[in-house]
């Protein structure tokens, strides 16, 4: 390789991508010598535009139009420091011909590498072959030799050893006979997703297309955000205060002010408790097992954020809503919320409901985004974290343990609070869904939630996003960099467990009933 060229994606918000610009235009610097340092010229396939002030592909159009000015041929890197909409970008690399390299700093700052695995799971949804690789300042021998290694051969080699194909006579037979009645119980009777429009801020990998999610025993129910805006105008002051005097019971504490631009209100908070209530009755009518707002695109014109929202509906403890008749809606469980409706997590959340009751451990369930991590002691611990979706059954001292923060004003104009904690320690099974081949397959895991001490959880949470929960995770038999190599998708669901035996069991049965359903399950890091 002589020549390569260079792409990147951004947000479809001109505020974030202005923002996200400093940090992307440093990664290229440095990209930029680093491949000069290796004999190869790194050409950027765009300019910048300095009217709008960043240099990110910012719409669909615009990223076919850029994908005609590259050779069909040339060796190809997207590089990114931010948040991206993949697909800006998919319809350029589903047709390019030659190797495809996807980069990311490894930084906290900006969700560069939440983007990074959108964008490798939405390739490995399509058929894309291309190499990953990531590092913090791209000096450490990981990222130069796997750099070295595409510019010769036009791929990176990574250890995927931590993966085996689950084999299910390997499974304790008392878990394996649970999973297969409770997929036959949901084959029988068959699970609704109320999806509040689909693809969501560009997440190709996050949409499951109907015929293999069908075969599985899940039915889509599409519905309109404009339909739940109606149904919030619907939502009586009264019964919004209704659950907004219950958080304050259960000691959720509500950073208000009175700037609507940049501080959280009163009248936000209450609007969305009116989102909260539409949602639920909306579930009710259409007969919805898990639900999925999307909120971006649209809905962030005309409403708070979701967020709460969201992370109340993953919890069965949550303020009671009654239906127009009277009835409690979903009395005493969830109604699993799949954030950003990222489809994958909505499968993944109504199997982990029924697992997690059938044992009668906690159901609540959340995604996070795999933001970014880093060493503490002799450990590798992440940083995961998500702007809604997220119990306070997850957080220390649970709704008392709480906060609500505004959202970023670049992102949610309209504000509205967030569900932010620190999670608590346990052992929890994480997953993901994911489609390749045409077919669903998850990923099944376990890993360690621990309490850091408070300087640095402090100090992780200035690197990243402070309005949001963290959740500190070690994942069992599984570094970083296989974790990353492997990893199918933006987000990670999770789900507490009690001790590793209870964590080790719920996992089985979970496996079970997965693989029962026609899911293929691959397990990460653990034997069963």
């Amino acid at each position: 390789m002589k020549q390569v060229y260079l792409v990147t994606s951004g947000d479809l918000r001109l505020s974030a991508n202005r923002v996200c610009w400093p940090a992307q235009a440093e990664l290229e610097a440095r990209l930029t010598q680093v491949f000069a340092d290796n004999g190869c010229e790194l050409i950027r396939a765009f300019p910048v535009d300095e009217e709008a002030g960043h240099g990110f592909i910012s719409s669909q159009r615009m990223g076919m139009d850029v994908f005609r000015n590259i050779p069909a041929d040339a060796p190809l890197v997207f590089a990114t420091a931010a948040w991206q909409y993949t697909h800006h970008v998919l319809p350029g690399m589903r047709s390019h011909k030659g190797p495809i390299l996807t980069l990311a700093n490894w930084s906290g700052q900006w969700p560069g590498l939440v983007g990074l695995l959108n964008l490798n799971g939405s390739l490995v949804k399509a058929g894309v072959r291309f190499s990953t690789l990531w590092s913090e300042n791209f000096t450490d021998d990981f990222a130069l030799s796997g750099l070295r290694e595409w510019i010769t051969t036009g791929n990176v080699t990574h250890d995927l050893s931590h993966v085996v194909l689950l084999d299910t006579a390997n499974l304790p037979p008392e878990s394996n006979a649970l999973g297969q009645k409770l997929a036959a119980e949901l084959l029988e009777r068959k699970i609704i997703l109320g999806v509040f429009d689909e693809g969501c801020m560009g997440m190709y990998n996050a949409i499951i297309d109907d015929e293999p999610l069908n075969r599985a025993g899940f039915f889509k129910e599409r519905l309109s955000q404009s339909a739940l805006f109606a149904r919030m105008r619907a939502v009586s002051e009264a019964d919004a205060q209704t659950v907004r005097t219950w958080l304050d019971a259960k000691g959720l504490k509500f950073n208000t002010g009175t700037d609507e631009a940049s501080e959280l209100t009163d009248r936000q908070i209450l609007e969305q408790c009116r989102m909260y209530i539409a949602a639920l009755r909306m579930a009710d009518e259409f007969g919805c097992d898990s639900v999925g707002i999307q909120y971006q695109q649209g809905l962030k014109d005309l409403a708070p954020a979701s967020d709460l929202v969201e992370g109340l509906l993953n919890n069965p403890d949550r303020p009671p809503v009654k239906s127009d008749d009277g009835r409690e809606l979903y009395a005493g469980d969830a109604l699993p919320h799949f954030n950003e409706v990222d489809e994958c997590a909505g499968v993944d959340g109504v199997i982990t409901n029924l697992c997690w009751k059938a044992l009668g451990l906690d159901p609540s369930t959340t995604l996070h985004d795999v933001r970014w991590g880093k060493p503490y002691g002799d450990d590798y611990v992440w940083l995961w974290q998500i702007s809604g979706a997220a119990p306070a059954s997850h957080f220390v001292g649970g709704y008392s343990g709480s906060q609500s923060d505004r959202q970023p004003a670049m992102y949610f104009p309209l504000g509205g609070g967030t569900l932010k904690g620190i999670g608590r320690p346990g052992d929890v099974v994480w997953s993901r869904v994911f489609v390749e081949g045409g077919a669903m397959h998850i990923d099944l895991g376990l890993a360690k939630v621990i309490t850091l001490p408070e300087d640095e959880t402090e100090a992780r949470w200035n690197e990243t996003t402070k309005q949001w929960p963290m959740v500190s995770a070690i994942t069992e038999g599984v570094s970083r960099d296989a974790f990353m190599a492997r990893h199918r998708a933006n987000h990670v669901s999770i789900a507490y467990a009690g001790s590793r035996d209870e964590a080790l069991k719920a996992l089985a049965i979970k496996a079970a009933m997965c693989s029962a359903l026609g899911i293929t399950v691959h397990l990460c890091g653990v034997h069963v």
